[in-house]
């Protein structure tokens, strides 16, 4: 699961930001052929060296760079198809790009003749751009159609306003999962029914249930203010998705306030930073380190598993459910760390649990048996950073002791997480200890930057050594 339904959550930056990088590749590969083309023959188009003395190797570095830094000036929120917004996003961009060039090599006195055939590379680019418009604009709508980037929501409100809602037309992206009626017993259900098409709920229902089987993105809850929703609405904010107060009247497009779909004003109650651009790239840095993490761990791991097969046998690895992003369970994996007769794990394990093998209390100190979720990450179920994940039971315990317990699930658990390098690894005996580990995870959800991703990173190796685990 690569989490792209929630790059795009919120905007289309995230996929912008994917096509131009690929653009910016297929701008150096594009002059590359043409500058071997120009003068050899199909044959010669291996050889790099042709391309390192031709006039165009600086220029393609300078056109690719240029057009993927210019990317971030320009950001565009959504995603448009026309011709329009090929010309503003590509054409425009090459034009300024070139003239930057021209006037850097004017300025430094680098020799570059423009002749019929810089005329015919320009060209040349254009129509690349385009052909590479045309297929980013059918890749969008393979996206949507096969429900990869799609945003799962809840409708909450009354019957007639979640009517209303229902018969505005929406973007493809939009995909209404079920709906959350508030004056559910004054309905006729049968009639209700035949005009939804798809589940229905009342106030009394397990909202953990509905968000988890049906994969909730975000809950609409429209004109939230209404005193009957109240009941609905104190369950829903509890939880970790994303929650919209929706105002049904229509606001005027040339105000400053949010509106939806160019409509309907509205306001996050709770709200994700995990989305757009910044997720994109933890994405990224979570697959590459975790690729790299678990090559450079694999011998330890190795290791580890003979010294647990040696003293108990096997299994070696273990599973359990833990909750993940929105509320959705997963299987953890771990290095196996207690006795076999001993592994009904009903309790927290503490420091000198006398369920823990020998080398059980030595994995767990150094958090070695922490390793195997390096798999969850690159499956996409963790991050490297990231407020750990608890069992689904300890959740559901502490959720009916802290109002925002499941809040801390606004993004992917992570392997370490801001409150495990400021010294709250291993277990949490009891419910003050939870309290300040649940802070410590709420402060880095309000406060989430790439930055502070790397150097919760680069202090987990140091708060491995000085706070050892339980």
């Amino acid at each position: 699961m690569f989490k792209l339904e929630k790059v795009f959550q919120n905007d289309d930056t995230g996929y912008y930001f994917f096509i131009n990088i690929i653009k910016s590749f297929a701008l150096i590969v594009s002059i590359y052929i043409f500058s071997i083309l120009e003068k050899n023959s199909i044959h010669e188009l291996l050889n790099f060296q042709l391309f390192i003395n031709s006039k165009y190797y600086l220029y393609s570095i300078l056109v690719s760079s240029f057009y993927f830094i210019l990317s971030f000036f320009f950001k565009k929120k959504e995603y448009k198809k026309n011709l329009k917004s090929f010309i503003e996003n590509d054409i425009y961009n090459i034009v300024i790009i070139h003239i930057l060039i021209f006037f850097i090599f004017f300025i430094f006195n680098i020799n570059f003749q423009i002749n019929n055939s810089t005329f015919y590379l320009f060209l040349y680019l254009i129509i690349i751009l385009i052909l590479l418009k045309l297929y980013f604009n059918y890749l969008y709508d393979r996206l949507i159609e096969e429900n990869i980037i799609q945003k799962n929501i809840m409708v909450v409100g009354s019957y007639n306003e979640i009517k209303k809602i229902l018969n505005e037309k929406f973007d493809n992206i939009v995909i209404f999962k079920c709906c959350l009626i508030t004056d559910f017993n004054n309905q006729n259900l049968r009639l209700i029914k035949s005009e939804f098409k798809f589940p229905i709920f009342n106030q009394n229902e397990d909202i953990r249930s509905i968000l988890e089987y049906h994969s909730l993105g975000q809950i609409w809850v429209i004109n939230a203010e209404d005193k009957e929703k109240e009941k609905a609405f104190n369950k829903i904010i509890q939880f970790s998705v994303d929650t919209l107060n929706i105002k049904l009247e229509n606001s005027d497009q040339s105000t400053n306030k949010k509106l939806l779909f160019n409509k309907f004003e509205y306001e996050f109650y709770e709200y994700s930073k995990f989305f757009g651009v910044n997720l994109f790239i933890k994405i990224l840095i979570d697959k590459i380190l975790a690729f790299i993490f678990l090559i450079v761990a694999a011998p330890i791991l190795i290791i580890s598993g003979i010294a647990i097969y040696l003293e108990d046998g096997f299994p070696i690895i273990f599973t359990q459910n833990r909750t993940g992003w929105d509320g959705r369970r997963f299987k953890v994996y771990k290095l196996r760390s207690l006795f076999n007769e001993k592994y009904n794990v009903t309790s927290q394990i503490t420091k000198d649990d006398s369920r823990k093998l020998r080398i059980g209390k030595f994995i767990r100190k150094y958090s070695i048996d922490e390793l195997p979720q390096l798999y969850n990450v690159l499956k996409g179920e963790m991050s490297l950073v990231g407020p750990r994940p608890h069992p689904v039971m300890l959740d559901l315990q502490y959720s009916n002791i802290y109002k925002s317990f499941l809040t801390r699930y606004r993004c992917n658990p992570g392997l370490t997480g801001w409150a495990q390098v400021n010294g709250l690894r291993g277990a949490t005996p009891n419910p003050e200890s939870m309290k300040r580990r649940m802070e410590f995870d709420l402060w880095y959800l309000n406060n989430w930057s790439i930055v502070l991703d790397i150097y919760i990173i680069l202090k987990t190796f140091y708060a491995i050594i000085r706070y050892k685990g339980e």
